[in-house]
């Protein structure tokens, strides 16, 4: 992975993901995206992989259109070497299109959990893990 841009220097993932946590609950897609390397891997199981630090920018900025008041609270972060575990809780209210789903209305809770790959102070590698069932009964949608 080629990290560029400015990274957080002499920091170790679990100071990077917290950095990112704190973008993540402002839902400020840009300083999100300025964390991420510019080839970096996010990748939300089962879905495909998003590739790249402006795509993983423009995931973030559609998701918080869509509903304007995610956010999460930390259970776990743990620090491996260049790895950063976080388990969470979040939760949000669906006011906005998600891609083709239009807007239900409805709040959603859930938990999940991600690990992030940081090198040089920049994320190279992101994969989370959450119930889409859980999501889409929630929300009224079908699977």
């Amino acid at each position: 992975m080629a990290v560029s841009g400015t990274p957080v220097r002499g920091r170790g993932p679990r100071e990077v993901v917290r950095a990112w946590i704190e973008a993540f609950n402002r839902q400020d897609a840009p300083a999100l995206g300025a964390l991420y390397a510019d080839d970096a891997v996010n990748h939300q199981m089962p879905e495909a992989p998003v590739i790249g630090r402006a795509a993983i920018t423009r995931m973030f900025r559609e998701a918080f259109q869509a509903i304007p008041d995610m956010g999460f609270e930390v259970v776990n972060l743990i620090e491996a070497g260049e790895w950063a575990a976080l388990e969470w809780n979040g939760w949000g209210t669906h006011l906005g299109p998600l891609g083709s789903v239009p807007p239900s209305g409805r709040r959603y809770a859930l938990q999940g959990c991600g690990f992030f790959q940081v090198r040089d102070g920049k994320i190279v590698r992101q994969r989370g893990y959450w119930d889409r069932a859980t999501l889409a009964n929630q929300l009224g949608l079908a699977l």
